[in-house]
């Protein structure tokens, strides 16, 4: 019982992750295209190059002299941002190699099953609960899910003060029979000015 126990835990845990997570077959498929189809043409460019045909799409001895002579045929004004482009493009794909791509959805604690919530319903269940606390309507708090964090604002009735500590915690512990992990922080912040008539 304990085998098969433990085998339904490694499948939960394999879904939460996949649901956690983006893939990274996209960006990674479109860039192995990419360096095929350049690594192939030059392996074609130089094959007719060294049985003495024309060139297919590009003559190499050509484009080699051309590189060399860019520096002094363009101003630095071209060249640094073309620089800078291209170290910005290979950052990106850096990152997106190393990092790991979360989705914007949190794991919901459940013995049974992987449940995911996206973060846009956790803000909504989130809002409701810190209007509650604060006694305001709908349209005087805002919340916004981030990855390590929940920003909530709350515009308070003039002339009826609104408990931050109160709202807070209130949050916190909605969040706490939700979600899993990665639980993140709450930041209260309250308007100085209030609304009238709500």
């Amino acid at each position: 019982m304990s085998g098969t126990t433990g085998s339904a835990n490694r499948v939960t845990a394999h879904a939460l992750r996949r649901e956690l997570h983006a893939s990274r077959a996209v960006p990674s498929v479109i860039t192995g295209i990419l360096v095929a189809a350049a690594c192939i043409l030059l392996f074609l460019e130089a094959v007719l190059k060294a049985v003495g045909d024309p060139p297919f799409l590009i003559d190499l001895e050509k484009v080699a002299a051309a590189l060399g002579r860019l520096p002094g045929l363009l101003p630095a004004s071209v060249l640094v941002p073309a620089g800078l482009l291209v170290f910005v493009l290979g950052l990106v794909l850096a990152l997106a190699a190393l990092l790991p791509g979360r989705r914007a959805r949190y794991a919901v604690p459940n013995a049974r099953a992987a449940v995911v919530v996206d973060a846009e319903i956790l803000a909504a269940t989130l809002a409701r609960r810190a209007r509650l606390a604060a006694g305001v309507g709908p349209e005087q708090v805002l919340v916004t899910v981030g990855r390590r964090r929940v920003e909530v604002s709350v515009r308070p009735t003039s002339g009826i003060p609104v408990d931050a500590e109160a709202v807070r915690w209130a949050v916190e512990e909605d969040l706490r029979g939700t979600v899993a992990e990665p639980f993140p922080t709450v930041q209260v912040s309250i308007a100085p000015s209030g609304v009238i008539g709500q």
